[in-house]
């Protein structure tokens, strides 16, 4: 996506929203503005508009609509899946929402495990069952379906054949998968964690999908929304975005297909001064992790946003910090986290994007190291 100013290129920040979910927002908005729980009229035209989302979020992950639990976004799915593990195995390439969740378990006596993690990035399933041995059953595994600053694909499938040996529950937080991956992929996890606005619906609205039977612990304390397992008022606007996001989603595996061409070029055009993190592993076809020798990462990323290229370096809930990546961190080192960048396409990308991204980048490093 791209326009005379700028170059937008960090889509897995956010996605920018389809008309057609600022259309249904905005239809919603005026005619069923009611409280969804409550049982008058204008409460009930409300509600329709929670369920269809619902239904339509079911039917695309092929789960059940009993299941289906809205929250605010993909981090409180997250929060939610971990909040009454009994043990858990994850590791330090997640989410910040699950690392962080991970750590406050520990801080509770809760047994946290953290797996090894591999240069390529992809976390190896036999070191799960490693840490799963000797972990008390219904302990669970949180493993991300596509990591968000490298694309590196995890082997969930496999994964979740290690769980099922161990009698451990498996939460794969897709967010940075769904509308990229086929639903397949993580369709034997016990519990899945969706965001809308990274599939060009709106902010502040996500799911935590689970399996029959399976329900979470409640983090936040109110009145019986959710079947009272996430209380708070539902924004019927908003969910009637997500619906039209998901419809949409459905068909995305497709598009970021023809990504891969474009994120070839990319990597090859600068494969003279830069390493690609998650090289040789699967990754999504959209996204680029480069560590550029010689730069600092969050220099560069300031460096082409002047020249209206925005780019990132590192996940967008971590921003604003000085610390380097802790995903490249954990992968290839300190030094390759601090000169690391991320580069993310969406299905509006074109050739020509990436040709004036190509262009700011080499005369963003003409500059910093003239000025160096």
């Amino acid at each position: 996506m791209s326009s005379d100013a700028e170059v937008y290129l960090d889509w897995n920040a956010t996605t920018p929203p389809l008309p057609e979910v600022l259309e249904a927002m905005h239809a919603v908005a005026l005619s069923a503005w009611g409280n969804p729980s409550s049982v008058h009229a204008a409460g009930r035209r409300a509600r329709v508009h929670v369920e269809e989302a619902r239904e339509e979020l079911a039917g695309a992950l092929g789960r059940s609509a009993r299941d289906v639990w809205f929250t605010s976004g993909g981090t409180e799915a997250n929060n939610l899946a971990l909040s009454g593990a009994p043990a858990l195995v994850t590791s330090r390439i997640e989410h910040p929402s699950v690392v962080r969740s991970a750590e406050g378990l520990a801080e509770r006596g809760v047994a946290v495990h953290w797996l090894p993690v591999p240069p390529s990035g992809a976390i190896e399933p036999e070191r799960v069952g490693e840490a799963l041995a000797g972990v008390t059953p219904g302990a669970v595994v949180a493993v991300m379906a596509a990591n968000h600053e490298t694309g590196v694909i995890q082997p969930i499938p496999r994964i979740a054949e290690v769980c099922r040996a161990h009698g451990a529950l498996l939460h794969v937080d897709a967010v940075q998968a769904f509308g990229k991956l086929d639903r397949a992929w993580w369709q034997d996890a016990d519990s899945v964690a969706l965001a809308a606005h990274k599939i060009r619906g709106p902010k502040g609205v996500g799911a935590l999908v689970g399996r029959p039977g399976w329900a979470p612990r409640p983090v936040l304390r109110g009145g019986a929304q959710e079947r009272g397992l996430r209380p708070g008022t539902l924004d019927a606007a908003a969910l009637a975005g997500f619906r039209v996001a998901v419809r949409y989603a459905q068909l995305g595996p497709e598009r970021y297909a023809s990504l891969a061409a474009l994120r070839d070029r990319f990597e090859h055009e600068l494969s003279a001064i830069a390493l690609v993190n998650g090289e040789g592993a699967q990754r999504l076809p959209h996204v680029s992790n480069l560590s550029v020798q010689g730069f600092r990462g969050d220099e560069l990323v300031a460096a082409l946003d002047l020249q209206g290229v925005r780019i990132s370096s590192g996940s967008a809930c971590s921003a604003g910090t000085s610390e380097p990546s802790p995903v490249i961190a954990a992968m290839l080192g300190r030094g390759r986290a601090e000169s690391a960048i991320r580069v993310s396409m969406g299905d509006e990308t074109r050739a020509m994007d990436i040709e004036r991204a190509l262009h700011a980048f080499r005369r963003a490093l003409r500059l910093q190291s003239s000025s160096s």
